[in-house]
């Protein structure tokens, strides 16, 4: 499914995303290499027992990256002129390897460009949710967006 234009948006207009992605060793091993991480929760399964955690977690960039990915094919895709800002990122739970997340977006606020026409600006709350039920990471998301064309 496409993105929506601004248009198309209206507060309090909730997203349950049907994408869900099981996270993999993988995923979180060549994350943290490319983005040259050295954090040993991320790479030292041997480090990683010593902790509260008892395992390897998973990148939160990972996490963040992840759950703003899977609400794009319902809410930006082809209709963003660009994202203006992340705020208020909070990751409650850690992830682990074999965590299936999926993610819930909502429309906060809404409002024109003063300075683009065409164009408007929506933000949007996105959490993630891991399978037993538990947000382990969410944010709000601010977007300039394409008004629908004339």
């Amino acid at each position: 499914m496409p993105g929506l234009y601004f248009d198309d948006f209206a507060v309090g207009q909730k997203f349950d995303h049907a994408i869900r992605r099981t996270v993999t060793e993988a995923d979180n091993i060549f994350f943290t290499a490319i983005t040259h991480n050295p954090a040993s929760l991320h790479l030292d399964e041997e480090y990683a027992k010593t902790t509260e955690f008892g395992a390897r977690l998973v990148n939160s960039l990972f996490t963040l990256g992840l759950m703003i990915g899977i609400s794009v094919h319902e809410t930006t895709l082809g209709t963003a002129v660009a994202n203006l800002g992340m705020d208020e990122v909070r990751f409650p739970k850690p992830v682990f390897h074999g965590d299936t997340l999926h993610v819930e977006s909502e429309v906060l606020d809404l409002r024109e460009s003063k300075s683009r026409r065409g164009q408007g600006i929506v933000v949007f709350a996105h959490r993630a949710i891991n399978q037993k039920g538990e947000v382990v990471a969410q944010c709000k998301r601010t977007a300039l967006m394409h008004k629908k064309p004339k």
